[in-house]
């Protein structure tokens, strides 16, 4: 089921909100500088971490091979990072709906997270 399009489009848009949330918080949440440098740094730190690590036997041109369960902390990390990050910056309706999709969105995949789990 994780490799249905419409499972694989729903997840690319998570990782495109997850990023944008991070950015929201860093900019709103924040003065000056700082501002700058969390609106645009963690966003893209979290997308750099996304890119480099893959796991044994999904082809990727990720960097670092690394167990499963590895990936799903990170993927967990970005996701619910997102999702608190929403709630911090007082977007609690944005957050709920957010996470509520994810949670969808890996109940869709179930596939995916047994063989992440799975994947040594």
């Amino acid at each position: 089921m994780s490799n249905n399009p419409i499972v694989l489009t729903v997840r690319f848009l998570l990782e495109l909100a997850a990023l944008a949330a991070m950015g929201y918080w860093g900019w709103t949440q924040h003065e000056g500088v700082l501002r700058v440098l969390l609106a645009v740094g963690l966003p893209l730190l979290a997308a750099v971490l996304w890119g480099v690590f893959r796991v044994s036997g999904y082809p990727n041109d990720a960097l670092v091979e690394v167990p499963g369960i590895v990936r799903l902390l990170l993927e967990f990390a970005v996701f619910g990072g997102g999702v608190a990050l929403l709630a911090a910056a007082g977007q609690r309706n944005a957050a709920l709906v957010f996470g509520v999709v994810v949670v969808l969105h890996y109940i869709a995949s179930y596939d995916y997270i047994l063989a992440m789990l799975r994947a040594r």
